[in-house]
């Protein structure tokens, strides 16, 4: 690669270093909050060894290894091993996630706004701000590696081990940089780069679950996936180091042809050339409803597919965790709940699934700011269409969405719970323990879209910090011991956890009709302050 090429790549470098300033020590610390916090609430889960062999048939059933790993050292177990089987492929899902959207955010997105095409109006090699990216998520996931590690450490995790997972997290993370890298260049849009690196993602869960599943300690087909690799190398146990190999080799090549894909296409372009749309549209897409609906729907799929298939999953742990019983250790039958087991576990998922649905609201409301920021409900507000039905219609479409997003997950979850225990009553129950908390869901979108409409500087950090406190009293809360006044706030404690509660018609219908004046608030503020503004 010619040295002009890379010209002005160690400036873009600290620059996006400094725009990610927040990001980035968010997503690291994170990681780190994560490894300490399993680190520290295992021994709190099972503080005896017998609690610990009671947790074993949830982890090394067939339903369970699809859903945590391969199970390695179950027929010995210890916090350390629970940690590296049930706990540490989700950190390599979350290092591979981090990486995703921070190459594409400076890659396709910088080009797709056109910031990239001012920056190349100077001193700038062609191939600087591909480079910088991948600098900066290689700086990023050496940091992982020592956050990581030395918090494992810290717990009291064996070093040999501890090191191993962190590299793991480490070398998944610019493993998936590189197809990411290399997503961007076969597409114009930002959103689709991403997309095509998540399918992969998508794909390598998957094939790392099934892999899992099919024998204890994996199989060929966890082989064949970047998520089952770090899994592979048995933390803890083996310490194998020779599976870390193939993830660097990933990375290696996928860099490499990333930047042979990008020497091939102009600025802006694509290797993938856009299909273009139709001359006409039909009268649908011509109201705001329709409008609104096409914009949303990408997202929407996107959301509805992850839901669904964590809902089918959950489900399918069902007969693992009957066949647990009685042995499992007394904190998680108290996070679960204090009636049967069958209806606690399933009114835990109707609140956990409520949780994501959430957050798909929250992240929907966002992309109605980005509308709004880049300039394109401009153009929509330019017709005779108010502002009240341009925002209203996004908000209903949201609304819809989540109460979609709601039933066929509840529907899902309760087959695969059905198709799991024989018990194909079941669906029906779960499908009610979904849909008993969708007012709540419906309360958190009227506050992002209040938040939108009238302080819309704050309806990123609130509104997700609104998500995460109730995830958080929602799923730890009897753990917490948190006081009643603080448990409250959360709209999900006002309702009944069907089946382990009768349902309740009376705080059902208030959070309704709260939902309700919060959304008239949000169309109320959406009249009276300006467009675009920071």
């Amino acid at each position: 690669m010619a040295r002009e090429h890379l010209a002005g790549t160690s400036v873009l470098t600290g620059f996006f270093l400094r725009r990610d300033r927040v990001k980035l020590p968010v997503w690291v610390g994170s990681l780190g909050v994560f490894v300490l916090y399993i680190g520290s609430a295992l021994p709190q889960i099972a503080p005896e060894r017998q609690d610990l062999e009671g947790m074993v048939t949830l982890f090394s059933q067939p339903v369970g290894r699809m859903f945590t790993g391969p199970a390695f050292g179950m027929d010995d177990p210890s916090y350390e091993r629970f940690f590296a089987t049930g706990y540490a492929p989700y950190l390599f899902l979350l290092a591979a996630l981090m990486n995703i959207l921070l190459i594409t955010r400076h890659t396709r997105g910088e080009e797709q706004t056109g910031r990239a095409e001012l920056v190349r109006a100077n001193v700038v090699g062609r191939h600087a701000p591909l480079t910088a990216a991948l600098l900066v998520a290689l700086i990023t996931n050496a940091l992982v590696f020592v956050v990581v590690s030395a918090v494992a450490i810290g717990v009291g995790f064996a070093p040999a081990g501890s090191v191993l997972v962190a590299a793991g997290a480490a070398l998944t993370g610019i493993a998936f940089a590189g197809i990411t890298a290399t997503t961007a260049q076969l597409t114009e849009f930002s959103r689709t780069a991403a997309g095509l690196a998540g399918i992969v993602l998508g794909i390598s869960f998957a094939l790392r679950a099934v892999g899992d599943m099919a024998a204890l300690g994996g199989s060929a087909f966890s082989w064949v996936s970047p998520l089952g690799w770090p899994a592979q190398v048995a933390p803890y146990v083996y310490n194998r180091s020779a599976p870390l190999l193939l993830l660097l080799t990933m990375a290696g090549g996928t860099i490499v042809a990333a930047f042979a894909l990008q020497g091939r296409r102009d600025h802006g372009a694509s290797l993938i050339a856009p299909r273009p749309g139709r001359a006409g549209a039909g009268a649908f897409l011509g109201t705001p409803f329709g409008a609104s609906l096409r914009i949303q729907r990408g997202l929407l799929l996107g959301w509805a597919a992850g839901i669904l298939a964590f809902g089918a999953i959950d489900g399918a742990f069902m007969q693992a965790l009957v066949d647990a019983g009685d042995d499992m250790p007394e904190a998680i039958q108290e996070v679960l709940g204090s009636g049967a087991l069958v209806d606690s576990y399933l009114a835990f998922l109707g609140i956990f699934t409520s949780v994501l649905v959430c957050a798909y609201a929250i992240s929907a409301l966002q992309t109605v700011r980005g509308e709004e920021l880049a300039g394109r409900a401009d153009l929509v507000l330019a017709t005779p269409v108010s502002r009240g039905r341009w925002f209203g219609s996004h908000l209903l479409v949201i609304a819809l969405g989540a109460a979609a997003v709601t039933t066929l997950t509840g529907l899902g979850t309760g087959i695969a719970a059905g198709w799991s225990t024989g018990d194909w009553g079941l669906v029906a129950t779960t499908a009610s323990a979904h849909l008993a908390l969708l007012p709540a869901v419906l309360v958190v979108l009227s506050i992002g879209g209040a938040l939108y409409s009238w302080a819309p500087r704050f309806l990123a950090p609130v509104s997700w910090l609104l998500v995460g406190f109730i995830a958080v009293v929602a799923i730890f809360g009897s753990l917490l011991n948190l006081p009643g006044w603080l448990v409250d706030i959360s709209p999900f404690e006002h309702l009944a956890a069907v089946p382990e509660q009768t349902f309740a018609a009376a705080p059902f219908g208030l959070l309704l009709v709260l939902a309700a004046i919060g959304a008239c608030a949000a169309l109320l503020g959406i009249r009276r302050r300006e467009i675009n503004v920071v």
